[in-house]
């Protein structure tokens, strides 16, 4: 059970970070979509995966 701990921890890291920054800094700050922030590439390889693909067109 060490990966979740470690999952938490990184979480709460992050949640502390984000906290704990002045909003000015965060604004200042280019903005990314809050679930590749969060999530990373995960939604991106969801999304990929729900879109229909091009070779069933083409057949």
């Amino acid at each position: 059970m060490a990966s979740g701990e470690e999952l938490v921890k990184y979480i709460t890291e992050r949640v502390v970070t984000f906290m704990e920054t002045p909003k000015e800094e965060r604004r200042r700050r280019t903005k990314e979509p809050w679930s590749e922030k969060w999530f990373g590439m995960i939604p991106l390889g969801i999304m990929l995966m729900k879109r229909p693909s091009d070779k069933k067109d083409r057949k």
